[in-house]
């Protein structure tokens, strides 16, 4: 089963497939147009690499600090995958990972399981 990281708390979207192979990344815009079309931007991002949503065994999304509408955007469609699919969801932040200098996204899978972030729970950090 392959892990699904998003990132849109920043400048762009960023999406990363992490699997036992190979791992796939992908950025876009960080625009409202790619906000509105999140859902389709993922699955053509999955479907690029022959893989579905239901190969996916858990996702990690950017709680922030960032946009509103980015971090509110992104989060909004996890949670409405989780609700169809049931798949595990958690909500990380940088800041979550204190005393680790250099953070790669192919290593937040570990580092949410290391620093015990809860699945399924939604808590944004915003950018005000």
């Amino acid at each position: 089963m392959s892990k699904l990281i998003i990132d849109a708390a920043k400048n762009i979207i960023f999406f990363m497939i992490i699997n036992k192979e190979n791992n796939y990344s992908i950025a876009h815009e960080n625009t409202k147009v790619n906000f509105d079309k999140m859902i389709i931007l993922i699955n053509d991002f999955l479907n690029s690499k022959n893989l579905h949503i239901r190969d996916v065994s858990s996702i990690y999304i950017n709680r922030g600090p960032g946009s509103f509408a980015s971090i509110r955007n992104s989060i909004s469609t996890i949670k409405a995958i989780h609700l169809v699919t049931k798949i595990d969801y958690y909500c990380y932040s940088f800041q979550d990972f204190q005393g680790i200098k250099k953070i790669k996204y192919e290593n937040i899978p570990n580092l949410c399981d290391k620093f015990k972030v809860k699945k399924n729970l939604i808590n944004p950090i915003y950018i005000s």
